[in-house]
């Protein structure tokens, strides 16, 4: 069987039965595209352990492969290939017998509170053509200091998702096809009201609720990207969407916030991965110092 014809198959199915997302889709074009160019395997049956161990050592070797992408290409494969062997084009899964480094646990990397209040005031006060701009850009990065959106969530955020008189925002089918409900702070209700009284008076009318300057339409990643760029070169702060995000959760419990209220907020599926923002938090650990019983020894 050829291999195209099954990656279109199967990035089909992965699609209308699995129901995964369109960029889950395109990571599993592009890998399973990766690995028939580099091996020259263009047949299922032209597969063997020694190629699969090539794309793998070379990837290592001569791409200097992050540990997390070495994992994104074993994972997409395992995938494609478990689902050849489930419709019969395999005897048994190849990937299987390629064994895979140990992740290595890196605390997230977030901004100081100091440059958070920076970005935010530069992004107010940069020198944009528009008043829409202004208050928009500010309230982009509003909503990802103070809510913790990923990217894609705020760029799919619908106009009737953010509910600013009842302080909340709706997160539509985020990460792992989840729902939530995220509570908006009176900083970020005051950063939004400004942007929505700019849109209204521009009438934009797009469902999404961060339009476009110069079309009625939602705002692009690519147009995210672009905005990042600019604000960061004109803060001399290096970051991006999502050092914003593990910048809104360092915050929070240094606020005091607790953990499982973080993980809802977060939208984790595991309480697990966020209590990796307890380490990651050297104020808050700082402030639990405080409860040693012998700290009010004079040593």
């Amino acid at each position: 069987m050829n291999i195209s014809i099954l990656c279109n198959q199967f990035c089909d199915y992965c699609l209308s039965i699995r129901g995964q997302s369109k960029a889950t889709i395109r990571r599993y074009r592009y890998v399973i595209g990766c690995f028939s160019s580099f091996t020259g395997i263009t047949e299922l049956h032209q597969i063997t352990d020694e190629k699969l161990r090539a794309l793998f050592f070379y990837g290592r070797t001569e791409r200097k492969w992050s540990v997390n992408t070495y994992i994104v290409y074993h994972v997409s494969l395992l995938v494609f290939f478990r689902w050849c062997v489930n419709q019969g084009y395999l005897l048994k899964n190849p990937i299987l017998e390629i064994e895979k480094p140990k992740l290595e646990k890196k605390l997230p990397k977030n901004i100081s509170k100091q440059n958070a209040l920076r970005l935010l005031e530069i992004a107010y006060n940069y020198p944009f053509e528009s008043k829409f701009l202004r208050y928009r850009n500010h309230a982009i990065f509003a909503t990802f200091i103070f809510a913790g959106l990923r990217k894609q969530e705020l760029l799919n955020l619908k106009y009737t998702d953010v509910d600013i008189e009842n302080m909340t925002i709706f997160v539509r089918q985020g990460k792992g096809k989840k729902d939530r409900i995220v509570p908006i702070s009176y900083s970020l209700a005051q950063s939004l009201t400004k942007y929505v009284q700019e849109r209204k008076r521009l009438n934009k009318t797009c469902s999404e609720f961060f339009a476009s300057l110069n079309r009625n339409s939602g705002y692009t990643n690519d147009g995210l990207k672009f905005l990042i760029h600019q604000i960061g070169e004109a803060a001399g702060i290096k970051f991006s969407s999502h050092k914003l995000r593990h910048t809104f959760a360092t915050l929070m419990l240094e606020g005091g916030c607790d953990i499982y209220s973080l993980s809802k907020m977060m939208g984790h599926s595991d309480i697990k991965t966020t209590t990796i923002y307890l380490a990651a938090s050297a104020e808050h650990l700082r402030s639990q110092m405080v409860k040693h019983p012998l700290n009010h020894l004079n040593l």
